[in-house]
């Protein structure tokens, strides 16, 4: 680490910026952030201006994907630039696999690794080597004692560890052991932006990765009263006929985005990246300060909290479709990029270790980044070579996804399930909210997909779920049935009891009013 400091100090940059000076790295991570959850990706409902502002100051890629439908492996993939299949981290840490999974499922989901690998170098390490100071917010998510953040090379960590969610919630006491609470009432992402403020502040004067991962949005959805009503009364009312979920396959999937609590959530976030911003811009940083923009996978339209719509893509969280991976990906890099420009090469969350490297004129690791690539051409306006596009989730999600493997080529996606062998083929040119499985009317392309499917699986070493000779296929026709009917009928009362002026949480909203309010 002290030869990457000498360096450093001694450094004129061969980066893509044309700048002596290193530049700095600011990448935001949002927590189950579907790409239509922003103003600027269409949504009408909820508002993100400073994120919105982001995407207009950069390129935004309209085909950008996290490297999963759950977050763990999305999150190992962007700091080691590798698919999950090959990282081994295939399912949200602490989810069962094999023979301790006890639903009545038709397999036994693989078993998976349960912490982020110490090998390859990541892209902390890859930073902080090269003499950078690094610094971590927020949700990790990537295992506990021994692999947390700080275990992989970032040398301040504020409230990351093995958990998925914010244990005391999203006011504080926070219940965090990893960050000291706040006043009464404090708010999360706030109080995640401003440590990333203070760590910015004290290291200004050196290049500096500053990664910034909120828990938002994920479970469990809280705002204050103020943001809620605020939001039902944008809703509109609650018309009675209104229709908020359909079943798709398995579970109901939300149809509407009108939850007031959620909405009042993406503000609050919006306003925390919109401090961290105008500190770059009062600090007299922004330009020479690279920005990433990202959520780790979709949008929950299913299980948890049923919180939000992808629509029109199919699916969310967990899912196998793209709005289970379809994600906003805003790279803005000064005197690179193009304000407001659009790129719409399919990409992913594998790509950002080598583009960030690449970025800031540090060599390229291929050794560790392997299955990621530079995307520095696209974001001059350029092109990269053609390639696949992997996912390997051989387990059953929350949110009622499918064991499945995934490969995108050109505009063509196909989906193997494990269950049954069987495949599901989409034109996402002609048909990008996959509605017509064109499979059975394309045998050959079907054919070639899957042998090339296959051979990245094995070159990756994919781990094959089996099937689990426990499978009760009555009682598995009962609970899809009790998900047509009850849960169906006692989600839809939920959801609009949200928007009833009368709702309240009834425990003074989730700490978010002191005691003396």
């Amino acid at each position: 680490m002290m030869i990457g400091k000498i360096l450093a100090a001694v450094f004129v940059a061969t980066c893509a910026f044309g700048s002596a000076a290193p530049p700095n790295v600011l990448f935001i991570l949002a927590d189950d952030l579907g790409v239509h959850d922003l103003s600027g990706e269409g949504s009408s409902y909820y508002e993100s201006p400073n994120i919105d502002r982001l995407k207009m100051d950069g390129m935004s890629f309209s085909q950008g994907y996290a490297a999963c439908s759950v977050c763990s492996p999305s999150r190992a993939s962007i700091m080691l630039g590798t698919f999950p299949s090959r990282h081994g981290i295939t399912e949200w840490i602490g989810a069962a696999s094999g023979t301790a999974w006890k639903r009545n499922g038709k397999i036994l989901p693989a078993e998976y690794a349960h912490e982020l690998p110490s090998e390859p170098t990541s892209l902390a390490e890859a930073f902080r080597d090269a003499g950078y100071r690094t610094f971590f917010a927020g949700k990790w998510h990537l295992g506990g004692e021994g692999s947390l953040p700080e275990d992989h090379g970032f040398e301040v960590n504020v409230g990351g560890n093995h958990r998925g969610s914010p244990h005391g919630g999203y006011f504080s006491p926070y219940k965090n052991p990893q960050m000291k609470d706040g006043s009464a009432g404090e708010l999360l992402p706030i109080r995640l932006a401003n440590e990333t403020v203070s760590f910015i502040e004290q290291n200004k004067q050196q290049p500096f990765l500053a990664y910034l991962s909120f828990y938002s949005v994920h479970g469990p959805i809280q705002t204050t009263e103020a943001l809620w009503k605020k939001y039902v009364r944008k809703a509109g009312g609650n018309p009675a006929d209104r229709q908020r979920f359909k079943v798709d396959r398995t579970l109901p999937v939300r149809q509407v985005q009108d939850c007031p609590i959620y909405a009042g959530m993406i503000e609050s976030m919006d306003d925390a990246v919109g401090v961290v911003l105008d500190a770059l811009d009062r600090m007299g940083l922004a330009e020479n300060t690279i920005v990433v923009f990202t959520s780790d996978n979709g949008g929950v339209s299913s299980g948890d909290a049923y919180s939000t719509s992808n629509l029109p893509l199919r699916g969310g969280k967990g899912r196998q479709w793209e709005g289970g991976i379809r994600e906003p990906y805003y790279i803005k890099a000064p005197g690179v990029t193009k304000p407001g420009s659009t790129c719409d090469t399919p990409v992913s969350g594998v790509d950002f270790y080598p583009t960030l490297l690449d970025l800031a004129g540090l060599d390229l690791r291929p050794q560790d980044h392997r299955d990621g690539v530079s995307l520095v051409p696209l974001l001059k306006g350029g092109k990269i070579a053609q390639r696949a596009l992997l996912w390997h989730y051989p387990h059953y999600s929350n949110q009622g996804g499918d064991p499945s493997s995934t490969l995108r080529r050109g505009n063509m996606k196909l989906i193997h399930y494990w269950e049954d062998g069987s495949d599901e083929l989409y034109d996402l040119a002609g048909d990008p909210y996959e509605t017509s499985d064109i499979a059975a009317a394309n045998p050959e392309v079907v054919r070639t997909m899957r042998a090339e499917l296959d051979r990245m699986l094995a070159e990756t070493g994919a781990k094959i779920p089996a099937k689990d000779p426990r499978f009760d296929p009555v009682k598995h026709e009962k609970w899809l049935e009790t998900q047509r009917t009850k849960r169906l009928k006692a989600l839809e009362k939920q959801h609009a009891q949200y928007l009833d002026p009368a709702w309240n949480p009834k425990n003074n909203w989730w700490g978010s009013k002191v005691t003396n309010d």
